[in-house]
């Protein structure tokens, strides 16, 4: 069937998944503010050797070997873009990830892209839908000492809730099995994760495996701000297209509930998109273990 033929309902599609967007960053914002303001008035950053309030994972493909403090809930909502790959000319996406710190050693995780638009190529209409899910969870085996670093494994699951139809979601369950390691050396932190990617065929039963690899250096550079760089690379499509990509990152820590984050993504051979551009923000929600 010819792509000209779904013109029509993608053109009063669209507007509604832009309305959807606004929507969800208009009832966000209070959140932050509201956030910005108890943070005012509970005090300062984490004690020493305290867990943060918030702790993304927003954005990197490395996750951090350890994550908030226990009962955070913590939100993370942001908009990335890729331009002129292989396989798309553009495409857009806004996940909308909550990341629930049960204990101080286990994470719970659900992803869920509340927007994803892509143009197939130049002159073909923009097929956009919601994207597909992701659940999982992240065990602490070891955590960070002076001596050595901390070891964390993770496991997350894809549901295909996004449309198969419009070629925006495979239709298949994916799995993902990571090692996570992290270390901080003053001001800066290195995080380094390693992933097996068992990827549903799109045609046919069964998966198709793949590998993935990140390696993320973070810095506080003062006054709130903080620059990140990460070298990460997979032979099977993740949340990004199969490819090798550097990132370079700028975030700001509008107080230790409330941060703000951009930056751009290169890729670096032929399967990965040229360039992408990606902001958003964590919230810290709710503590449901404070004591009042």
């Amino acid at each position: 069937m010819l792509r000209s033929q779904r013109f029509r309902p993608i053109q009063y599609e669209f507007p509604f998944f832009c309305l959807l967007r606004l929507t969800i960053f208009t009832l966000l914002l209070p959140l932050a503010v509201g956030a910005q303001s108890h943070a005012a008035g509970a005090g300062g950053e984490s004690h020493e050797g305290e867990a943060p309030f918030i702790k993304t994972s927003r954005v990197t493909i490395t996750n951090p070997a350890e994550f908030q403090k226990a009962g955070v809930l913590q939100l993370e909502y942001g908009y990335d873009a890729y331009y002129r790959a292989r396989n798309f000319r553009m495409e857009q996406a806004s996940p909308l990830t909550l990341r629930f710190a049960a204990t101080d050693r286990l994470l719970l995780a659900l992803d869920f892209v509340t927007f994803i638009s892509e143009r197939h190529h130049e002159h073909d209409p923009r097929e956009t839908s919601v994207g597909d899910t992701r659940l999982g969870f992240q065990v602490v085996a070891l955590k960070e000492t002076p001596e050595r670093p901390a070891l964390s494994f993770a496991y997350y699951v894809k549901l295909p809730t996004g449309s198969e139809e419009k070629e925006l979601s495979t239709g298949r369950v994916d799995h993902r099995f990571v090692v996570l390691t992290g270390k901080k050396f003053g001001e800066t932190s290195v995080d380094f994760n390693a992933a097996l990617l068992r990827v549903g065929r799109s045609h046919e039963s069964g998966w198709t495996n793949g590998g993935q690899a990140a390696l993320a250096i973070s810095r506080s550079v003062g006054k709130g701000f903080g620059v990140v760089g990460e070298l990460a690379g997979q032979t099977r499509k993740d949340v990004q297209p199969s490819g090798l990509y550097a990132l370079g990152l700028v975030n700001y820590h509008v107080n230790h509930r409330l941060s703000l984050d951009a930056g751009m993504r290169f890729g670096l051979n032929p399967e990965a998109p040229p360039v992408g551009i990606v902001f958003g923000m964590t919230v810290g929600l709710f503590d449901f273990y404070k004591k009042h």
